[in-house]
């Protein structure tokens, strides 16, 4: 699940940070820290997952 990225000897440090955040991203670990914050009761989860779909479609 660690997201590892190498400093290549003709990049920056900005860019391997951009780097970084990108492959943070692709690999969920920061949507999946917030669904993890607080604890949702399942109807509530049931709700919020509905509610999300509802935004997506349009």
């Amino acid at each position: 699940m660690a997201v590892k990225v190498v400093i290549r000897p003709d990049e920056t440090v900005d860019e391997g940070m951009r780097r970084f955040k990108r492959a943070v991203n692709k690999s969920g670990i920061v949507m999946e820290k917030r669904k993890r914050e607080y604890y949702l009761k399942t109807a509530l989860r049931r709700k919020q997952k509905s509610e999300m779909a509802r935004r997506k479609k349009w």
